[in-house]
Order: structure tokens, then sequence, then C-alpha cells
């Protein structure tokens, strides 16, 4: 049988659309991780991409199409449609609920001794913003499906808990995937929210076909969930829970990256270009990470077992570099203002309490450059992921992909990527300065032939389990359960 089109639904879509002097449109690629992955499908497949209007030559957009409009080199036949939310509603949607609400507690972040309150305004956010926000991207998937009957509906992320809902009450028949692709954290957790807040967000999930996560400890947290606060039937041994007459299968899919495609993005001339310079300033050890300043990266402790090591290692001082490059991240929440703000003053701290006129430990950029990342992942001693937690952590992958150095890669054992290559990296806890502080030294005095060993090991794995493998492993399942192809013949 013939596949059909694909429906995509995500909060960001592939591109945004932003005007020039002359006020003509031009559209700029997404960032994220989940646009790079989701790219990989729609070269293949064709695909009709549901997103947020954010930048205001996107509202431009889709009040010109009125519908579909074509997206610039976006893979095969692969159209957007836009969802234009009013900029209150979008307001309490995503940055009163989505961010910082559902986040900090998908990544036990809340202080709850403190906070969060659940007052008038975040119970009007999600009355107002969230439910609203969900219900219109609802609307568009409705009347994508009615355009293209038998489409499969992939909705991805925190954004779009109940939107499934409202989708399955208008087309019952419909054929709906969700990805979650952050941490989903043990139930009592998710008693955080009043029961009318947490009922919601999981029924939501539960009016789709498939639920998928992208480790086997988040899908078991997800199945307690269904059993511990809505009383569901569960099968952990298939994977699956019963909900209102139907059973939703509960999986998990590791999410990787285009292993060949990024090994040749690190020998580009971009990358090149960054690596004179960056090599002049090299000294003879070298401490890398590259993050954006969420506050479940762990920046701040990874810091300061930065700052313990050289106490307790000063034959280090002035040999080594730690850099670190940091994408500010959601400079709209207080909270993470804040945590922008800390980290600048540790480091300047650490620096002043280190460093001399010749040689300040830690490089801090506050910055987004892809092709000098790159250079700093070909060149580290010592990568650190030390999140306290993360759903994968797609930086443990790449940078251990291009290494050149024989690095070794400090892993917090709270990230999703640590069920796949965390034997072979130095495992810490998130939590504990003085392990991270010793795993520095450890990493830096480890054998020749220890850090050879590790680093292939860990792109073996890398290079088995890419991108296409995440994805194919997910249309299987979509065409076992539904009995029809997704993608055309010769392309599984």
């Amino acid at each position: 049988m013939d596949a059909r089109p694909l429906i995509l639904v995500s909060n960001r879509g592939p591109v945004g659309f932003v005007a020039d002097e002359d006020g003509v449109l031009h559209a700029e690629r997404s960032g994220g991780g989940l646009v790079t992955a989701l790219t990989g499908l729609i070269d293949i497949v064709p695909a009709e991409w549901i997103s947020a209007a954010i930048e205001p030559g996107d509202f431009r957009v889709a009040h010109d199409a009125d519908g579909p409009f074509p997206i610039p080199d976006a893979g095969t036949s692969t159209t957007g449609r836009f969802v234009m939310i009013d900029p209150d509603v979008y307001e309490r949607y995503y940055n009163v609920v989505a961010n910082p609400m559902l986040w900090f507690i998908q990544h036990y972040l809340w202080d709850l001794s403190n906070v969060p309150d659940i007052r008038e305004e975040e119970l009007a956010a999600w009355h107002d913003g969230y439910l609203v926000a969900n219900d219109l991207f609802a609307d568009a998937v409705v009347e994508s499906l009615a355009q293209n009957p038998g489409a499969v509906v992939m909705l991805h992320d925190y954004h779009l808990y109940t939107a499934p809902a409202s989708i399955r009450a208008r087309v019952p028949d419909a054929f709906l995937h969700f990805f979650v692709h952050i941490p989903w954290p043990q139930p009592d957790y998710w008693r955080v929210l009043p029961p009318h807040i947490r009922d919601a967000v999981l029924e939501g999930l539960l009016a789709c076909d498939i639920v998928a996560f992208h480790t086997p400890r988040y899908a078991r947290n997800f199945l307690l969930s269904c059993e511990d606060l809505l009383g569901l039937e569960v099968d952990y041994a298939a994977l699956t829970v019963r909900f209102g007459g139907r059973t939703v299968a509960v999986r998990h899919y590791p999410i990787s990256i285009d292993a060949d495609g990024f090994t040749q993005m690190a020998t580009g001339e971009a990358v090149q270009a960054e690596e004179a310079q960056f090599l002049r300033r090299r000294r003879r050890h070298l401490v890398v990470r590259v993050d954006r300043t969420d506050l479940s990266k762990n920046i701040l402790r990874g810091f300061t077992a930065f700052d313990v090591f050289l106490d307790r290692h000063p034959e280090f001082r002035e040999d080594i570099t730690f850099f670190a490059m940091l994408q500010a991240s959601r400079q709209d929440v207080p909270e993470y203002v804040e945590y922008v703000e800390r980290i600048t003053a540790l480091v300047s701290m650490i620096n002043t309490k280190h460093g001399n006129t010749d040689w300040m430990p830690i490089e801090l950029r506050f910055e987004s450059n892809l092709p000098l990342a790159i250079t700093a992942y070909k060149h580290f001693d010592v990568m650190i992921v030390n999140s306290i937690f993360d759903g994968m952590n797609l930086v443990a992958k790449e940078s251990m992909l291009v290494n050149e150095r024989d690095g070794v890669l400090i892993l917090s054992e709270n990230v999703g990527a640590f069920e796949e290559i965390g034997a072979y990296a130095l495992g810490v806890n998130p939590f504990d300065i003085e392990a991270q502080a010793e795993a520095l030294h450890q990493a830096l005095t480890m054998p020749y032939a220890e850090r050879r060993a590790r680093g292939d090991a860990i792109r073996t794995v890398i290079n088995e389990n890419d991108i296409a493998k995440w994805l194919q492993a997910q249309v299987a399942d979509i065409e076992e359960l539904r009995g029809q192809a997704v993608l055309p013949p010769g392309e599984r």
C-alpha cells in the first residue's frame, strides 16, 4: 500500500520567516535537535509540518497562505502550516505553563519548599493559555487531516500535551504518535500540579496510539504515573496501558545524530576557519562544555568542581583551560536571567582566585557558534556533560564522534545518553561535586590506551545507533500497529 503523508506537529517549526531591510521575507532554518532529527524523516517522505507562528514574518506568511505554504529546501514535498496564537495567549501557554512549569517538573528543578505557588495567575494561564493554544494546534491538525485523510500525526514535546485529546474527539480514527523529548519524572513529582491539570496532561497523551520517550526509565515512569495517578491497568512487560477502551503503546527510542553528516561538517571550511585561532590559544590540557544556560544543565556545579580540582591539583596551573561556550536560554524567564548572572559571577571568582595576568583558567563565551563548538569538540581532552536531568543530550554524542585527541567524556548518570554510552564514559552523580572534581583528574591522567578504547567504543555505538535507526524504529512500530505503510517502498 502506498505511504500517506505525515503530519508533524511541534511548537517551533523547521523555519521562521524574517524580513530584510526592504521588507522581503526570508526563511531561516530553526535550530535545535528536534528540527535536525525530523529533517531526516522529511527528506524521504511527504510531510506537513504544523508549528506556531512566532516571528512577525511567520504571521505574514500564515495570513497570506491561509493554509499550507512551501518550505524552501525542506525535504520531499514538505509544506508548513502556521498556528496563529494571540500573543497574550502564547505568553501564558509558553512562558507560564510550558516554561517553566512543565519543564521544571520534568527536570526536577523546583525547590518545593519555596516554589511553585499555584495561584490564580497559574490557573488562568493553564485554562486561558495552555489549553487554548493546544486547541488551536488541534484545529490545524484536524484541518490537515481533512485534506490528508489517513495521515499519521506525529506530535512532539511538552508544549502539546492536551492537543491529542482534542484531535481524538473530532477524528476518532486518527493515528496519533507522541514523542516526549525530555525526562518523564516519577509519579509523586507530578503531584506538584493540581489534579485537574496533571490528569489532563496524562489523558491528553493517552489519547495517542503511541507515546514515546528516549529511555526505558522514562517509559516506565510514564506507566507508573498512569497506574498511580489515574488508577489505570498497566502491562509493564508489554509496555502498554488501557485507557478509554483502547490500548496505548508506550515505547522508548534513543534519539541520536546524523553520524555521517556531522562527521562531514567537522571537516568543513567553517570549522577549519575557527581551528587555526582556537589551536593557537590551546594550552596543554583542554576541558570543554557546550550548553544552553538552562538550569537543568548544572553549569554551576561543573565550574565549582573545576575550582575544587584546581585547589587539589596545583600542578595543572597554567597548563589547562576550561573552555565553556554557553548559549543564553529563555531570558524572558526570571530564573534563567538570574542563572546567567550567577554563572558569570562564579567564573569571575574562579578566574580571580586561580588566574594571573598570563592565564585565565576558564574561557567563558556566551554565543551560539556551531563551527566553534565543533572545533572545541575535535580538540578537547575532557568533555563535561553533568546535567541534573536530560532527555538525551546530543552534545555527548556529537563531541565524542568527532574528537581527534582521544578525549574522555564525563557524563551524568541522569542523562538519557548514559543508558547507551555510560559504560564507556566516566559516570558521575550530578550533585556530587567531589566526584566530578575527581573525575576531571582521572580523565586528565588516564592512560592513552584506555582513553582510546573508551572513545572507540562510544563511536561504535553512535555509528550503529544513528538518527536513521531512531526514525526506522518508530516507523516500524507505527506500521505494525496501524497495518499501513508510512515510508514508501525502498525507504525503510
